[in-house]
């Protein structure tokens, strides 16, 4: 995320005509600060980037449309008898190709049935993405996953990251989760950007806003954040600002010598365990045994 804000820094700073920055401040319809904002937030990889048949992985892949009619990419990982059903929402670099690793370890470690998908515009999904687009994105994933698993939707745990991180927080903010789990998330995407360049107006230019820190105290349930000590693209004072803001019960990790990208920490996963175990029992839409309520002892 850190390489977006870079680009839009220059693009800002700099003298109107170099190569590929055109003056943020000609308008012409949307301004060119505006769709130079939206393809450097969004720098993401499209099929066939990234690879999609990872070893060791057995991922279905799953096809659903958002409101306004995009075709929208994603993989289930289904699990014969699942502590909870979590969807991940993954950063604004790449696509879902490149946290297969992620979702094995959910699956297998933490006996999750999880889901992971592309925003428009990422992968195979269609569109272009857009700070509406991947909020409608996200609904329908969580609305595809619950039909799947026979449960309410706001019975799914979200986790997210980074970008992923901001988009749960509205999620779970307007509609509930069972659970939420944020990972390297920022109070608001031009708090971001003006980290990096206190020096221009970026909180005015931005069009896309992710007010995590706005919208966090709309969500009154369990809440688990990690946060690496030496991330460089959001930091951890950032993390500690929006855990501030939120409601009991609640629970801040801290991964030393962490930085923005970097695999989640053994601490985090014990502290994920545990936050599964409290858990409030799921509602299922039709008979059967396959829910229950989860006790830390039998994780």
């Amino acid at each position: 995320m850190r390489n977006a804000f870079v680009a839009i820094g220059l693009c800002v700073g700099l003298v109107p005509g170099l190569t590929g920055c055109a003056s943020p401040f000609h308008a012409e319809g949307k301004s060119s600060f505006a769709r130079f904002e939206q393809a450097h937030l969004f720098p993401a990889a499209r099929y066939p980037d990234g690879d999609w048949s990872p070893a060791g992985s057995n991922f279905e892949d799953a096809w659903f449309t958002a409101e306004d009619g995009t075709a929208l990419n994603g993989w289930y990982d289904r699990h014969e008898k699942p502590t909870a059903v979590a969807l991940f929402a993954h950063g604004n670099g790449g696509n879902m190709t490149n946290y297969a690793g992620v979702l094995r370890e959910l699956h297998d470690r933490h006996r999750l049935s999880v889901m992971i998908f592309d925003y428009r515009g990422y992968g195979k999904s269609d569109g272009e993405p857009d700070e509406r687009g991947i909020l409608q994105d996200t609904r329908a994933a969580r609305r595809w996953l619950a039909q799947r698993e026979k449960i309410a939707e706001e019975d799914i745990v979200l986790i997210g990251h980074s970008l992923g991180g901001g988009v749960m927080v509205d999620l779970a903010a307007r509609d509930g989760a069972r659970g939420l789990v944020l990972a390297s998330t920022f109070t608001s995407l031009p708090d971001v950007a003006a980290h990096h360049y206190w020096f221009m107006p970026v909180r005015l230019m931005m069009q896309n806003r992710l007010d995590s820190l706005e919208q966090i105290g709309e969500y009154h349930g369990p809440l688990l954040m990690v946060h690496g000590e030496r991330d460089k693209t959001v930091p951890v004072a950032q993390g500690k600002r929006l855990f501030a803001a939120a409601h009991e019960p609640k629970q801040f990790v801290v991964n030393r010598d962490g930085h923005h990208d970097d695999p989640f920490s053994e601490e985090f996963h014990q502290a994920l365990e545990a936050f599964l175990g409290t858990l409030a029992g799921v509602h299922p839409q039709s008979t059967g045994d396959r829910w229950r309520r989860t006790q830390i002892g039998d994780l």
